[in-house]
């Protein structure tokens, strides 16, 4: 997103956070009811479009939006959206992005709320490495043909008993529901989401055999001091690399595996 959209993103934000900081909200419910009007504006391009046309006036599409959503969802994921609407978008699909960012957010925040966000974030990256693994799991988790109903009673016997309620819900909507994206690049974005609940930044890190505690340590702290913010480590190992360990941050990779620079010696050489 960007202009006008991002502004409209943090303030949504900050009134979600407003709204599960009172002592009797109900964030799952909330993050259910948020999927819910997600499924709906994404189904509805024409609502969503006068929802987010600028030459509306705000009141006329918060009320619309309460028409649409009173008794639908609960007042909290009502009063959120209305809000959303009289702000100024981008573009039209820059609000239902919006809108499954703050449920899944919603549903981080239970997680964080009843100690396990940890425990989700491990959960999200573990599933991650098996669907990369895994041909056959991922061919059958995001075919286009599949019924959603399909692809939800294979979660639930791969993650039933296994894994916390929270990541069982994100995986699932993320799985039925794609919206366009891969299942790789929704899984990352889970990750990021997870890790801004504590203004902490994801580094996967790849070494040839498992990295002591103290490593770990270390390798957080001088991860934090580059970027300035704290650092959750998601840990892979790989035999392959040879040596040394990979970080991946985003989009940025920071490599110093031996198989690296066997590689760039390779590439020199190759080069005379």
């Amino acid at each position: 997103m960007n202009g006008a959209s991002r502004e409209a993103l943090t303030a949504a934000r900050e009134r979600l956070d407003a709204l599960t900081d009172a002592p009797s909200a109900d964030a799952a419910v909330l993050a259910d009811d948020l999927a819910a009007v997600t499924s709906l504006l994404d189904r509805e391009t024409a609502l969503r479009r006068v929802l987010t046309d600028p030459v509306q006036g705000e009141d006329a599409k918060a009320a619309l939006a309460r028409r649409l959503l009173d008794g639908q969802v609960g007042s909290a994921a009502a009063d959120l959206v209305s809000g959303m609407v009289r702000s100024r978008w981008s573009q039209s699909r820059d609000l239902v992005d919006a809108v499954e960012e703050l449920a899944a957010t919603a549903d981080l925040t239970a997680a964080q709320g009843a100690g396990r966000l940890d425990d989700v974030e491990d959960e999200l990256f573990r599933f991650g490495r098996i669907v990369e693994s895994d041909a056959g799991l991922r061919a059958a988790l995001t075919d286009r043909t599949a019924p959603a109903s399909a692809k939800a009673t294979l979660l639930t016997r791969l993650l039933g008993g296994r894994a916390d309620a929270v990541t069982v819900r994100l995986v699932e909507r993320l799985v039925t529901r794609p919206r366009g994206r891969s299942l790789e690049d929704g899984l990352r974005s889970l990750s990021g989401l997870a890790a801004a609940r504590r203004d902490r930044m994801v580094a996967v890190v790849t070494s040839a055999v498992p990295l002591t505690d103290g490593q770990q340590r270390r390798l957080g702290a001088v991860l934090a001091k580059l970027y300035g913010k704290q650092m959750h480590l998601n840990l892979d190992v790989d035999p392959e690399v040879l040596g040394g360990i990979s970080v991946r941050i985003g989009d940025e990779v920071i490599n110093g595996t031996i198989q690296e620079r066997l590689e760039e010696a390779n590439r020199q050489l190759g080069g005379r």
